[in-house]
């Protein structure tokens, strides 16, 4: 494995561990990036640090200049929460539409045409074999009880582990095997999302009813669980409601939705975050997008990314989900920096595994695939 650090050629450097890293002002536009490589064989924990929780908070269909450029309509996410931590310039979503970005980030499998249309029925994935790096040959949504994901990974690993979803009301909520999926479409205190919770997609964890009602919960239990470092799960996937994550706009309750919606949430739930002992011990966050607006507007990719075998364009229009961004917010991280080298879902797939020293998943495999390392982890001095 190598890492890539990237810097901005207009701004002083930050020398640590023989790596340089970007300090630059959070209003810099458009920094051009200088690669520097690691050195071959690095152990991980020269370049990771001792994170013991991981959150990940995902946001809809918002590309990265309507998220993070200064006129966006979330000043607390791109300026308030902006300034805490680094910013990822050439973050990618892996695939439109929804559904494909969520499932790369928990178990590296690359989309197929019903993937990619959001699964509109709840509907078994039918495989004919595994193709490398560990994709799932089929089709269909409901992932077979073999296909490895994190959650399996780091429960063999003795590690815990949490998705909390908004308005999901009743853990383990999902349509009924082979019928439509019901959640498609919003209801006025039902904006739960069945495509925005990629666990519900893999046999391994919904054919375990307790396993999956302890693990996959509504969004409230989070408040409970990060009173307590030792409650809190060493990975905790949070996704909002239709309404909350900017996906509608207007929402069906009345709210305004999109990039106002999604601040007014940020404002409540990422203070109870950054203000838990876990965070403050040893935690990291990353907010991101899992698409652009859309395969019309934005199908690009980054790292490298291919299709897999079930779909030639992963994107639908292109061969990914288009640059979308990523916050990253860490003891280990220094404030109001820039970071512009290419990372997409897989990446965080890949990088999560690295904290936990876990084997690599699916498209999290490839030896080009850049990992978080200290052009991210900036703040970290092995």
């Amino acid at each position: 494995m190598r890492f890539v650090v990237k810097v901005v050629l207009a701004v002083g450097l930050l020398v640590m561990g023989g790596s340089a890293i970007a300090i630059v002002n959070a209003d810099t536009t458009g920094p051009q990036p200088l690669a520097q490589a690691a050195p071959p064989g690095v152990p991980i924990s020269q370049y990771v640090p001792p994170v013991g929780h991981v959150f990940v908070i995902n946001i809809e269909n918002k590309n990265y200049e309507k998220t993070w450029e200064n006129d966006t309509a979330a000043p607390y996410l791109s300026t308030t929460l902006r300034k805490k931590g680094v910013l990822l310039y050439n973050y990618f979503g892996t695939a439109h539409e929804s559904l494909g970005n969520y499932l790369a980030q928990i178990s590296g499998q690359a989309p197929d045409p019903e993937i990619q249309g959001d699964c509109q029925a709840y509907r078994d994935f039918t495989s004919t074999g595994v193709q490398d790096p560990g994709q799932y040959v089929g089709q269909g949504c409901v992932f077979p009880a073999d296909t490895p994901t994190i959650a399996g990974q780091l429960d063999t690993a003795g590690f815990t582990w949490r998705g909390y979803m908004q308005d999901m009301k009743t853990p383990c909520r999902h349509p009924v095997l082979n019928t439509p999926d019901g959640t498609q479409q919003p209801k006025v205190g039902d904006q739960y999302a069945t495509r925005h919770n990629p666990f519900m997609y893999f046999h391994s964890i919904i054919d375990r009813q307790q396993y999956c009602e302890n693990h996959v919960v509504d969004l409230t239990q989070l408040q409970a669980d990060l009173k307590q470092e030792t409650t809190t799960r060493n990975l905790s996937y949070i996704t909002p409601d239709l309404c909350s994550d900017g996906h509608d706009s207007p929402c069906v309750d009345g709210r305004p939705g999109g990039l106002a919606s999604i601040d007014a949430w940020m404002k409540v739930w990422t203070p109870r975050i950054l203000g838990s002992a876990a965070y403050k011990d040893n935690g990291l966050l990353i907010i991101t997008a899992d698409e652009s607006d859309g395969p019309q507007s934005d199908s690009s990719a980054c790292c490298n990314e291919k299709a897999g075998p079930n779909s030639p364009q992963p994107g639908i229009n292109g061969m990914g989900g288009g640059r979308v961004g990523a916050l990253v917010l860490s003891r280990w991280v220094q404030p109001n920096t820039w970071n512009t080298t290419p990372y997409n879902h897989y990446s965080l797939l890949a990088s999560i595994e690295d904290i936990f020293r876990l084997p690599y998943l699916g498209f999290a495999q490839p030896a080009d695939l850049n990992h978080f390392a200290l052009d991210v982890y900036n703040g970290y001095s092995p």
